[in-house]
């Protein structure tokens, strides 16, 4: 995640660079991140990091489970909430066989290693050096098993946030090798790109925070590419979809917007100013993305309503997660409630003008509220708060005047944002829909008419919620 980027200053050559740094600081940095001190286990740092864990967990059981379980059908609600759940155990799985390596070793730019294979050679008992076998090594103050399992919960939720793209419609047993497919070809690459210290993105100097391209672009592009490919859901747009319990769906997004201080304040890896810094923004983006929704769907429609609300805080959620360590307060309330707006904007209008199925707003909330959230990183992103622990002392040393964002004077962060965000886009969309096909060529994407109709909760699992 970014805060690899905060760690290690020389990894921002990109940006800074463009930004007018001269070549001997660049140079001198480089020098010192190609020896860096033997990192040194902090307990605090641990402890931090394993609630941070437990919360990110949280957000897909029972959060996004309820969430997503309240917006759906009665005749569907296990359904839906099993595809969570049983996403959790299954990721859980891969990530230990092979998707951790993928992700976070090797010295490739485009993909990790087999060097983690079954978490082969994963050490407990010191702090680990993020990519210590190549000249860019990342030092943490955190055992290498919990950045593992922390990185693991953003893993799992990614894939189970697509399922709400095609709600109602997907067969189980096509859905389970679509999610294990999807996370080891396109979620581990993609991870590698932007949080891995020799991935491209990482040194293209692409800024995401805790997964603004990696999850929400991601997960919101793949599930609009679903949608697309399965179809729309019988009788959609006319007969009557509204969901069946919009307080499991309340539940659910309070769960998520708690479970979020892990997602985004975790993401500093360290129980300091950053992570501080990374909760207030988290917060106050959701609390104004929420409002510019409701006040948005009030003046559109004449009523506020609870799913709109719940719907806006989500999408603040999302969009500030690529700034959260790298904006002040000002910067991510302006973020919330443009997204806000945005997001209901893409629910709603574009949704019902260019005419696709997203069942409960994956892509409108996830994937639009992601590419809001990624380039007004670009524009609010400041050196203060991003130099907060000292990350870049030794640039600004030489650099007094060195900038980060558009705001503070560095146009280029703008363009490198879009760069992270195309390539994101363009092996998410062209990966998922080679993968969609041949799983419906082999096994079949869709239910048959009939269950659909009668549900998928007696159909597929046998089971009804009373």
């Amino acid at each position: 995640m970014s805060r690899l980027f905060l760690l290690a200053a020389p990894t921002m050559a990109a940006i800074l660079g463009l930004a007018g740094l001269p070549e001997a600081a660049l140079a001198q940095d480089a020098a010192a991140a190609a020896a860096p001190a033997a990192p040194t286990l902090n307990n605090g740092d641990t402890a931090w990091m394993l609630v941070s864990t437990a919360l990110v967990l949280m957000m897909t059981i029972p959060g996004l489970a309820l969430f997503y379980g309240g917006m759906v059908r009665k005749m569907n609600v296990l359904a839906t909430v099993m595809q969570s759940f049983a996403i959790t155990c299954l990721i859980s799985v891969l990530w230990y066989v092979i998707g951790y390596s993928l992700a976070f070793t090797g010295e490739g730019a485009y993909i990790g290693g087999l060097d983690r294979l079954f978490l082969n050679g994963l050490d407990f008992t010191k702090a680990f050096t993020l990519g210590e076998s190549t000249s860019a090594g990342v030092p943490t103050t955190i055992p290498e098993p919990v950045f593992m399992m922390f990185q693991m919960t953003f893993a799992i939720i990614t894939p189970a946030l697509i399922t709400g793209a095609f709600a109602d419609r997907m067969k189980f047993s096509s859905l389970l090798v679509f999610t294990a497919l999807w996370s080891v070809v396109v979620y581990a690459p993609i991870a590698h790109w932007v949080w891995y210290p020799t991935g491209f993105l990482f040194g293209l100097g692409v800024l995401d925070f805790a997964g603004g391209t990696v999850v929400h672009i991601n997960a919101g592009v793949a599930g609009l590419v679903a949608a697309l490919v399965i179809g729309k859901r019988k009788g959609y747009p006319n007969e009557n979809f509204m969901p069946h319990n919009l307080v499991l769906s309340l539940i659910g997004a309070s769960l998520l917007w708690v479970g979020w201080f892990g997602f985004n304040a975790g993401s500093a890896l360290t129980a300091g100013p950053r992570a501080g810094m990374a909760m207030a923004a988290t917060h106050i983006a959701t609390a104004g993305a929420a409002l510019g929704w409701m006040f948005a769907e009030w003046a559109a429609k004449g009523k506020p309503s609870v799913l709109g609300i719940i719907s806006g805080a989500v999408a603040g959620l999302v969009a500030v997660t690529p700034a959260a360590g790298f904006v002040d307060p000002t910067g991510a309330i302006v973020i919330g409630i443009v997204a806000g707006v945005i997001c209901f904007w893409s629910a709603t209008s574009l949704k019902r003008a260019l005419g696709y199925d997203d069942s409960l707003d994956a892509f409108g909330v996830h994937g639009v509220g992601g590419l809001v959230g990624a380039l007004l990183t670009g524009v609010f992103a400041k050196m203060s708060v991003s130099n907060s622990e000292g990350a870049f002392a030794s640039v600004l040393k030489d650099t007094p005047n060195a900038t980060l964002g558009l705001l503070e004077g560095n146009a280029s962060a703008v363009w490198i944002q879009i760069q992270g965000i195309a390539w994101t886009i363009g092996w998410c969309a062209i990966a998922t829909f080679v993968l969609l096909k041949v799983i419906d060529v082999v096994m079949g994407l869709r239910v048959d008419e009939d269950v659909e109709r009668d549900g998928l909760d007696l159909s597929l699992h046998g089971e009804t919620i009373h």
